[in-house]
């Protein structure tokens, strides 16, 4: 095994799942509770937050080298990106009347 490899105790990854099974429940919790505008931003911030579970535990970028860290810290900034474009869209489309009006 050379220095680089890291083994993860088995605690973490039960640790990780029970964190991404609570947040599932609170993904189908919050889509049956009427939040008015919040519901696609709190959708998205359970979204967010177990892609990060993920990539962090399961892809084990937590313990990779810092380019390991800038490849992934690219990535997520890129999602957050296209998120943002994506939540200013579903902002201004109550601002635009229906078509023909």
């Amino acid at each position: 095994m050379s220095e680089t490899d890291h083994i993860v105790p088995v605690g973490v990854y039960i640790g990780v799942f029970l964190a991404l099974m609570v947040l599932t429940g609170l993904t189908v919790y919050a889509a049956t509770v009427d939040l008015g505008f919040w519901n696609t931003p709190v959708a998205i911030a359970i979204a967010v937050t177990k892609a990060l579970l993920v990539i962090l535990f399961f892809m084990h970028v937590k313990y990779g080298s810092r380019l390991v860290w800038l490849a992934a810290g690219g990535a997520f900034f890129w999602l957050v990106l296209m998120l943002l474009g994506t939540l200013g869209d579903y902002v201004s489309r109550n601002w635009v009347g229906p078509l023909g009006t």
